[in-house]
């Protein structure tokens, strides 16, 4: 099976996201993956939401009432949203701690 980071530099070298590379990556982030995965998936998912890439199982969702559509821009805004938070804490949760450097709040 493909990696995290090969799905999604496919998927942004085509500017479409299929089906089956979306139930690839879903099961991909079930086990262990690396902090590069992580980051290529959270640039697959900015792209997504920029309008750069497609989701074919987004296609069939295409025709939405007005009223959809703006339950649909608020779910991409809260996608883009927790993406930037993983990336934040990925960010955090991959520098070193050096206790002895840092002051504590409490001193």
């Amino acid at each position: 099976m493909a990696l995290i980071k090969e799905i999604a530099q496919e998927a942004l070298n085509n500017g479409y996201l299929s089906v089956v590379a979306e139930e690839q990556l879903r099961s991909q982030l079930q086990s262990n993956y690396d902090s590069e995965d992580l980051d290529a998936w959270i640039i697959l998912q900015r792209a997504i939401v920029a309008g750069d890439v497609k989701q074919e199982s987004r296609r069939k969702k295409a025709s939405l009432s007005p009223k959809a559509k703006d339950a649909s821009s608020s779910i991409k805004l809260a996608y883009q949203m927790a993406a930037e938070i993983a990336y934040a804490a990925a960010v955090a949760l991959s520098m070193t701690k050096n206790t002895k450097d840092q002051p504590s709040l409490g001193s």
